[in-house]
């Protein structure tokens, strides 16, 4: 007998053989549990996002301008922006240019030139490179890398290494 019709002839009937709701049930009971799958899928699709976040392409650089030759003076440094990673150059001296990456080895902060020491210093832990690179002090544990600058015409151009 289907359940449908046991015209109150079931044992355990607790309808009293009256079925006719059991379909309005079934329905509700989707639909009920599909809002409540669809509110959990809400909440953990962003968390899984953020635990896994998609990989950031770099930006394919090998050469950046540093603006012109007459932009610096002697004994200064500025940071520019060399693909999605900042850039040190420094003018060492008239016509004299070195360029380096900014980003410290330690733990990745912004370098900054120093003219009084004529050191390249990182605010985060008072590590110091000079002007090739080379860790002096502090905790930086590798140099940073250097690029090559080139001038032509009189703009400043620092190109990667190959």
């Amino acid at each position: 007998m289907a359940s449908n019709d046991c015209e109150g002839k079931c044992p355990d009937c607790p309808n009293g053989g009256t079925h006719e709701n059991e379909g309005r049930r079934t329905i509700l009971s989707w639909i009920a549990g599909g809002g409540a799958l669809a509110s959990v899928a809400t909440f953990l699709y962003p968390v899984l996002k953020f635990i896994n976040p998609p990989a950031v392409t770099e930006a394919a650089v090998n050469e950046a301008s540093g603006g012109k030759v007459g932009d610096l003076k002697a004994n200064s440094g500025k940071i520019i922006k060399f693909g999605n990673k900042p850039a040190l150059l420094v003018k060492v001296a008239e016509g004299e240019f070195k360029a380096f990456s900014a980003v410290c080895t330690h733990l990745n902060c912004t370098v900054q030139y120093r003219d009084t020491t004529r050191q390249i210093w990182c605010a985060c832990h008072n590590g110091t490179y000079d002007m090739s690179g080379r860790v002096v002090g502090g905790p930086p544990p590798a140099p940073l890398e250097e690029y090559t600058v080139n001038l032509r015409g009189d703009e400043v151009v620092i190109t990667k290494k190959a």
